[in-house]
């Protein structure tokens, strides 16, 4: 079963349009949504908790659709952290810990105990006392205690320093490695998204520009320094985008395409996003 099924997925504002966004997801994999500021990512993530009502498409998770009567019961078993971390002000962590039991029927104390700890949380601050580091914590540690079957995360890691960052990728990770769990993570850290995700999906201007598995994304392309001859002798079918300066052109091309003689760079999957993101598409 997929964990995600969305189909022709369409929200429209004044200046803005999601435009028919269709992708699946398998059960037991993370996700990493990626785009500029703007493109679409907290309003997707919003569409598939039905929090923002859809103009158009469908949406299913964990099998239920999320305008059915079903869907209720469902989000029991999702977990979710938005960028602004959206709680009471004047609540203390141990305080939270008390009202998602309530809200919650498979709330588990011992496990958010050991998360704010693990996150070196202090029980009895209130919440708008909090860093954005701090607050983004604390959501997370919630929503990993309540036994979710999928994690929907939004600049989960946004104010985090590197190591903390790295333990979170850590614990996102670890959750995965039970197969019924899969976890969307949108992130402007690509280099997060590269670490731990097994899809990567790229949104830009409110459009899906692709949906694909990050090895194959990386087996696929790569990046290459031209000279000027070099870039006009290259098969224009070869190339993604292309970079020139007056010395000559970086270009991320298909590997398969390429000459065996062109010796291509290390090529990160933010390099194949920062191309893709300058109004180019992959090549059909």
């Amino acid at each position: 079963m997929n964990a995600i099924d969305c189909r022709d997925l369409t929200k429209s504002y004044q200046d803005f349009t999601l435009d028919h966004i269709t992708f699946s997801l398998p059960t037991g994999c993370i996700l990493g949504l990626v785009g500029e500021n703007g493109a679409g990512k907290s309003t997707t993530l919003k569409l598939l908790m039905n929090a923002l009502s859809r103009d158009k498409g469908t949406v299913s998770l964990l099998g239920s659709d999320n305008k059915s009567p079903t869907f209720l019961q469902t989000k029991q078993d999702i977990g979710v952290v938005l960028d602004d971390a959206c709680l009471p002000e004047v609540i203390t962590p141990q305080e939270l810990g008390k009202l998602m039991a309530l809200t919650y029927i498979h709330w588990n104390q011992a496990q958010y105990e050991h998360y704010l700890d693990r996150f070196a949380i202090p029980r009895k601050k209130q919440f708008k006392n909090f860093s954005r580091g701090m607050k983004m914590k604390l959501a997370i540690a919630a929503a990993l205690s309540h036994e979710a079957k999928l994690l929907l995360l939004d600049e989960a890691t946004s104010g985090l320093d590197p190591m903390i960052r790295d333990e979170v990728l850590d614990v996102f990770n670890d959750f995965t490695r039970d197969e019924d769990h899969t976890v969307v993570f949108s992130s402007h850290i690509v280099s997060d998204l590269e670490k731990i995700c097994d899809y990567i999906a790229f949104l830009h201007k409110g459009k899906l520009i692709l949906f694909e598995e990050k090895d194959r994304l990386l087996e696929e392309y790569a990046l290459i320094k031209l000279s000027p001859q070099q870039l006009a002798e290259l098969d224009p079918d070869a190339l993604v985008g292309v970079k020139e300066n007056p010395y000559g052109a970086e270009a991320l091309v298909c590997r398969a395409q390429i000459p065996t003689d062109f010796i291509p760079e290390h090529t990160s999957l933010e390099d194949i996003i920062l191309f893709l993101a300058k109004d180019q598409e992959l090549p059909q």
